[in-house]
């Protein structure tokens, strides 16, 4: 193991010990409610967050209809179901606009930020059939999970942009691995490649939307099982397991994406 690697390695399990006595210990408290009321905004804020919701919800509507779907490894997110829990969806946060057409409708409930752009995004999903748990890995986080905890012992799905909500882009965080161990429900990660896209390069995730009528790929992992008696050193490994997954769904989805440009029509 490299210093820098067991660097994040410490940091991982520092992280991960702090924040699972406080999730653990306050799992059942009553306060915990799945969607905490948003900050409070300007009302210039407001009518931004309104607008904004509003274009990106009519936006994954015409652009998700039109999407040509490559599905890969829809039988690990089977096998996810076939333990008897609801899945904890686990992705890099430059996917959202993809997958919130692609999972739509499923009642996923998805950790957002407190922030601006948190609130803007929550307003998008709830329009296509998600709920949001407010909070991060910097704010709000260990309400946002104890909320989580209770919602899938109520057989909802979860999801976490594992980046998010401020990265470093492609970098994964504990909050699945944590919410795993507590509920014994599986962490789906998968990636979703567009064969083309328009990416924005200035913001820190690198956001992409498919162009019209595109061909996209959805690339599923085996699910990942944390067990209740982990302790934080075998907590940090599933964190990166998680990480090792996802790079790898990644560089699969960069394979197909040269690919398939090579190929007219694709």
């Amino acid at each position: 193991m490299s210093q820098k690697e067991a660097k994040m390695s410490v940091a991982r399990r520092s992280t991960i010990g702090n924040r699972q006595s406080t999730i653990i210990a306050g799992d059942h408290a009553a306060g915990a409610e799945l969607a905490e009321r948003p900050r409070p905004f300007t009302l210039w804020q407001r009518f931004q967050v309104r607008i904004a919701a509003f274009i990106g919800h009519i936006a994954v509507l015409l652009i998700g209809r039109s999407l040509r779907w490559k599905i890969q490894g829809w039988g690990s997110f089977e096998a996810a179901l076939g333990t008897g829990k609801p899945p904890i969806f686990t992705f890099w946060h430059r996917e959202i606009f993809s997958a919130t057409w692609f999972w739509r409708g499923r009642g996923i409930v998805v950790m957002t930020s407190q922030n601006f752009d948190g609130e803007y995004i929550a307003r998008i999903i709830q329009r296509h059939g998600y709920a949001a748990a407010r909070g991060s890995s910097s704010r709000g986080a260990t309400r946002a999970l104890k909320a989580m905890i209770r919602v899938v012992r109520r057989g909802r799905p979860t999801a976490f942009t594992i980046d998010g909500p401020r990265g470093p882009r492609y970098v994964a965080k504990p909050g699945a691995v944590l919410l795993a161990k507590a509920t014994g429900a599986p962490i789906v990660c998968f990636h979703i490649a567009p064969r083309s896209a328009y990416t924005f390069h200035k913001s820190w995730d690198q956001l992409q939307i498919p162009y019209p009528f595109s061909a996209v790929a959805i690339f599923i992992a085996p699910p990942i099982l944390v067990s209740r008696d982990s302790d934080e050193e075998e907590q940090a490994r599933k964190v990166a397991e998680v990480q090792a997954t996802l790079d790898g769904l990644v560089q699969r989805g960069e394979t197909w994406r040269r690919s398939a440009a090579k190929q007219p029509g694709a």
